[in-house]
């Protein structure tokens, strides 16, 4: 009996990681082997960075609300406890993006609270 090989699937399965590994540096685009540890690993970047964008925005959004509050003479913990306090609807990174592009509004924001 002949051997039965499947390499029509097998190729599919090469280009399928090929294809994902375009733009790789060196051997990581066209060697399998290479190609295919460099994607795990790529892989496992990519996931964990997608949770520390989060924290990093987050840290950017109170250093924008910080340097806004500070200018009207209040502290920035003093602001989140005043905030949360109050019945306002808000959350950080709208309040960054108010102190940043629309300050005469976030101002009202502070007003209300003092």
């Amino acid at each position: 009996m002949p051997r039965s090989v499947n390499s029509v699937a097998s190729r599919a399965r090469r280009k399928k990681l090929l294809k994902q590994t375009k733009g790789f540096y060196s051997a990581g685009k066209n060697i399998l082997t290479v190609a295919k540890h460099m994607l795990d690993k790529g892989m496992g970047y990519a996931y964990r960075d997608r949770k520390a964008k989060k924290r990093e925005f987050r840290s950017l959004w109170i250093q924008r609300i910080n340097a806004a509050v500070r200018e009207e003479g209040m502290s920035y913990s003093e602001f989140m406890g005043k905030f949360n306090a109050s019945d306002m609807n808000l959350n950080r990174k709208v309040l960054a993006d108010l102190a940043l592009n629309n300050p005469e509004a976030f101002k009202e924001v502070i007003a209300k609270l003092k």
